[in-house]
């Protein structure tokens, strides 16, 4: 598979033109999304990863296989920045969803840790409520105990959601999302 970086995006009007099917993440800064991208990809450092929340602030596309593409969007709930900033990545993220037509699936990712918070909740229903497809990932899974992976998962669920596991240092989930999103683009 062959993954590129192809631009980084901060206005629609940059973002790729050429048709291709997007693959959107989405999730509260620091919960993995990059980590995510690189493992799905086979390619580390593809998406850049960092300790310190925040650091996407645009929107990133990565073409996979010539075929489709991956998007990397800004984190939400966290940032070091002047409130203007925040306020215009939420404008072009809510952009982004609303009118892309070429964006096919929304990964919606949560910390296993963690779980639902009241913005992931809120993003959940807004997808929901616009009617578009979405695929809930909760990642940072070996970090977990059985006990606590039991419980995390159940949490989730009552949300009306099966979450996929996923851990970017065992490569837990990496087929199952896969499937998912080879199910979303190649529909029968």
């Amino acid at each position: 598979m062959v993954s590129e970086f192809v631009v980084s995006s901060g206005k629609p009007e940059d973002f790729p033109s050429d048709r291709l099917p997007e693959i959107a993440f989405l999730g509260r800064s620091n919960v993995g999304k990059s980590s995510l991208i690189n493992a799905l990809t086979g390619r580390r450092g593809l998406a850049f990863t960092s300790s310190t929340p925040g650091r996407t602030q645009t929107i990133n596309f990565y073409r996979i296989s010539g075929a489709f593409y991956f998007v990397d969007l800004p984190g939400y709930g966290y940032a070091r920045a002047p409130v203007s900033a925040v306020l215009e990545w939420k404008s072009l993220i809510e952009s982004y969803l609303q009118k892309r037509d070429t964006l096919k699936l929304s990964c919606l990712i949560l910390d296993s840790r963690r779980g639902w918070m009241q913005k992931d909740l809120d993003l959940k229903r807004w997808l929901e409520y616009h009617g578009r497809p979405y695929l809930v990932i909760a990642t940072k899974f070996d970090k977990l105990n059985r006990a606590e992976q039991e419980r995390g998962l159940r949490a989730v669920r009552q949300e009306g959601v099966e979450p996929l596991p996923f851990s970017a240092t065992t490569g837990r989930g990496v087929r199952e999302i896969w499937q998912a999103i080879t199910k979303t683009l190649q529909p029968r």
